[in-house]
């Protein structure tokens, strides 16, 4: 299978080495994925939005393409073209403010694209081999919060909003919440246990 992670976290991918002021726990997580995605012999593709220097801003002659069902730019055109070899699609994001940050978002405005990787008429994916996909995301939140407060916000956005729209139907929401107020020894027990 062929997996693809699509990656957006300011310190990049190599934030999972404990480094004090460059670390991330959704680094570590990814080292965990990756591990297990090797082990069971997946072909993995890292798309790092950071490390790729990734522009999520929609200028107007980027709206002007999009409207045409144009590439943006050559960049895209590679993470599309990614994304349709795709069995499998894992998104890994921080949730900020209740949501994903401006990367993941500007990501799905400009790669996930209406007459590129989906038709404008019938919504109808072109993502032909219907991709499982998961989502795993660290929030402050805590999880009955997110969820009964705020309306758990990703699930209509991604779920409802983009997935479920488009005819993709296979996901699910691996959510890690206040990994901050957890000990070095919590952390590495969500680390040791965590199965993809």
């Amino acid at each position: 299978m062929k997996t693809v992670i699509i990656f957006d976290h300011p310190y990049t991918a190599t934030a999972g080495n404990n480094v004090p002021h460059h670390r991330s726990f959704l680094a570590a997580l990814l080292k965990v994925v990756s591990h297990q995605l090797a082990q069971a012999g997946d072909d993995i593709d890292l798309i790092d939005l950071h490390a790729d220097h990734f522009d999520p801003v929609m200028s107007a002659a980027d709206l002007t393409n999009w409207r045409r069902g144009l590439p943006i730019n050559p960049q895209v055109v590679d993470y599309q073209q990614r994304l349709l070899d795709a069995d499998h699609l894992i998104f890994m994001f921080p949730v900020w403010w209740e949501v994903m940050p401006a990367m993941t978002k500007g990501f799905l405005d400009k790669v996930y694209a209406k007459g590129q990787l989906y038709d404008a008429k019938s919504m109808q994916t072109k993502l032909v081999k219907q991709p499982k996909i998961d989502l795993i995301t660290t929030m402050s939140t805590p999880n009955w919060a997110y969820r009964l407060l705020f309306g758990a916000p990703l699930a209509k956005l991604l779920f409802r909003g983009t997935f479920l729209k488009t005819r993709l139907w296979h996901f699910k929401w691996h959510n890690f919440s206040q990994v901050d107020k957890k000990t070095i020894v919590q952390r590495q027990a969500i680390l040791s246990h965590f199965k993809l």
